[in-house]
């Protein structure tokens, strides 16, 4: 689960990071009076989305004066922001975050994230901040720092100072990155997070380092622990399709195919997929119903699936060791007759009382397409897609 930078700020400041003083806005008019409540002469207006690269898609501007913030933040509001990281629909802004301009000497950057391969919490940190970080990986390489902690142990001072000393740091300047650090990993390991990036951490001309922007990810399924985490979550900043499913224990991902999957298991649903692409089509989505699917679980999934105006074609591939065969089935066969499906339906079945669910499609009197391999079902459900329309020439 991702949360707002002003959110993101808000924690990392409670563990003792730095980050400068701002306020949150919910119309133009309130930040114009963020702006005159902060003082100074100048204030940095930033849209506040689930995504990075706000600043080159125009969410991010300097204003001078309380009315330049007042103007800029009237032409955020309601608007679909396009980043490079959001697809061609982009994320609503509903609130700004106004704060008072920095005083930037230096931009740094620094991310926590969980490293697999060592199975430990890993830092990756530059003395070149203010860049996504997959490019500065490749137009500077070498610049990139890497600290790995052993979760027994924590993320000692001598560790900390280690980093701070391979990114330039002097003076007091280490002991303020020390402690960055260290807040940092408590935030990160005590709220169950994956990630922790600050970008750009910023030294400023007298010397204090400052967490410009932030951003945290968390572990979706350790928020039945962390309530307060549970209660940033922002649903206008997710795709209505994957949170509904969510909320009715479905793993969905949406994609841009038009052939739609109810699969159980996640590595079967990945199969799934790349079986429809070599059969010639497009996956409109990833969905894995989970163990022990009901009939009315099954339902619930075709009408998720349904969600999509560009399904047309349903493949149903399940392969039943908790879940049984004749569950799904009637689960289909339920999901049709409710949902008034007019679009083809492949089904595929195996495993646990594979014979009686079988029956159960082939004595519906429903319309529904049988396959007993996966190849089978793919290549049925390309076939059974719509036929583009074609004009003859006069």
């Amino acid at each position: 689960m991702d949360i707002h930078e002003y959110q993101a700020k808000e924690i990392l400041a409670r563990f003792g990071v730095p980050v400068p003083r701002g306020g949150l806005a919910y119309s133009p008019e309130q930040a114009g009076y963020r702006a005159r409540e902060l003082g100074g002469s100048a204030w940095v207006v930033k849209a506040q989305i689930h995504s990075g690269g706000r600043g080159a898609a125009g969410g991010v501007k300097l204003c001078k004066t309380p009315d330049e913030v007042h103007a800029f933040a009237a032409t955020l509001f309601g608007k679909q922001l396009v980043t490079k990281q959001t697809d061609a629909n982009g994320k609503g802004v509903y609130r700004v975050w106004v704060e008072g301009a920095s005083d930037i000497a230096q931009e740094l950057y620094l991310g926590f994230v969980l490293d697999r391969k060592s199975e430990r919490i890993m830092i990756v940190a530059s003395a070149h901040g203010g860049m996504e970080i997959e490019d500065l990986a490749d137009s500077d390489p070498n610049s990139l720092r890497r600290m790995t902690i052993d979760p027994a142990v924590g993320l000692s001072e001598f560790q900390a100072r280690e980093l701070a000393f391979q990114l330039g740091l002097q003076g007091g300047q280490v002991a303020q990155m020390v402690t960055t650090l260290r807040a940092c990993y408590r935030a990160y390991r005590d709220l169950d997070a994956v990630m922790v990036e600050i970008n750009p951490l910023v030294i400023t001309h007298s010397g204090d380092l400052v967490a410009l922007d932030a951003k945290m990810s968390f572990d979706t399924n350790a928020l039945f622990r962390q309530s307060q985490i549970a209660e940033l979550r922002d649903r206008s900043q997710e795709d209505p399709r994957e949170s509904t499913a969510g909320d009715h224990g479905l793993s969905y991902v949406g994609l841009d195919g038009d052939i739609g999957c109810i699969i159980n298991g996640a590595g079967l649903a990945m199969a799934t997929m790349d079986m429809i692409k070599l059969a010639g089509g497009e996956p409109a989505n990833f969905l894995d119903i989970g163990g022990g699917a009901s009939p009315e679980r099954v339902v619930r999934a075709f009408r998720t699936v349904l969600a999509d105006g560009n399904v047309s074609v349903i493949l149903v591939n399940i392969f039943a060791g908790i879940n049984r065969c004749d569950w799904v089935a009637q689960g289909v066969v339920q999901a049709y007759k409710e949902v008034g499906l007019t679009i083809p339906v492949v089904v595929r079945l195996a495993g646990t009382n594979v014979e009686e669910g079988k029956a159960i499609i082939d004595s519906s009197g429903l319309p529904l397409i049988s396959a007993d391999t996966l190849a089978e079902a793919a290549a049925a459900a390309v076939a059974s897609r719509p036929k583009p329309a074609t004009h003859k020439a006069a």
